[in-house]
């Protein structure tokens, strides 16, 4: 089991060389660090504590600032533990980056709803509406709350209310690309989560250890034009043209006296 912290930048496409084209998630994952390593003989169970987003000191308690500093970091926005890890190979301080995954890989990808606000029954539990005329007079409505037996509203019983803004976690995502360079990490689908939100990217817990054949991707590299004609000589070169030009004005003008 590994994990790592990152943040959902949006959705885009990718294309193999085959000509499939790969819906994705873009995931940008800043350096996490390891704030605490938890122990069966400490704690009771083995787990590790991520830590990202840098915040500033002038907003932090002393609680975020001396919790940080054991691990001689800066203060976290966000701090999450992953369970189920090998805490020997971990230390405390230590720096996890994108290159814990490769492409290929199958993820479980934990994130937080886009909150929708209070809905009714149509929408939150994709229930049927009543008819639109023949003077229906019920169109929307939550429908019968109960029988006559208990004479009260059943417990569990799907009503109007909040939606969304819960934490939900899509199972079996395979990495497309994993991009060393700019920290960043392809996701095959959609993960849970408005832009610029927090999400966990764990291994599998249905499929560990299993992993797809890396998508050979096409590759756009962008050739830029350089001008090897020396800029001093295109000076030169302006200002000869422009003393002819005066030179002709001036004999134009003698002419013509």
């Amino acid at each position: 089991m590994k994990g790592i912290l990152g943040k959902k930048v949006g959705m885009t496409q990718v294309f193999t060389k085959d000509g499939k084209l790969i819906p994705v998630t873009v995931i940008e994952v800043e350096p996490n660090v390891v704030t605490q390593i938890k122990t069966v003989e400490k704690d009771g169970y083995d787990a590790i504590q991520l830590a990202t987003d840098t915040k500033r000191e002038k907003v932090s308690t002393k609680a975020e600032i001396g919790h940080t500093k054991k691990a001689n970091t800066t203060p976290k926005r966000f701090l999450r533990e992953i369970r189920g890890v090998n805490v020997n190979d971990y230390t405390l301080g230590q720096t996890v980056g994108v290159d814990i995954f490769e492409a290929g890989e199958i993820v479980d990808v934990t994130g937080t709803s886009k909150g929708k606000g209070f809905q009714g029954v149509i929408k939150r539990h994709n229930q049927s509406r009543g008819p639109m005329g023949h003077g229906s007079q019920y169109h929307r409505g939550v429908g019968s709350l109960g029988t006559m037996l208990p004479m009260h509203v059943l417990k569990g019983k799907k009503m109007p209310g909040h939606m969304g803004n819960v934490q939900r976690t899509v199972q079996n995502l395979e990495i497309i690309q994993v991009d060393t360079e700019n920290n960043v990490i392809l996701v095959k689908g959609n993960v849970p989560g408005p832009k610029k939100s927090l999400v966990m990217i764990r291994t599998a817990v249905k499929r560990p250890g299993d992993k797809n054949e890396a998508a050979d991707l096409i590759t756009y590299v962008v050739e830029e034009e350089v001008n090897e004609e020396p800029v001093e000589e295109t000076v030169e070169e302006n200002v000869e043209a422009t003393e002819e030009v005066a030179e002709e004005a001036s004999e134009e003008e003698t002419t013509e006296e």
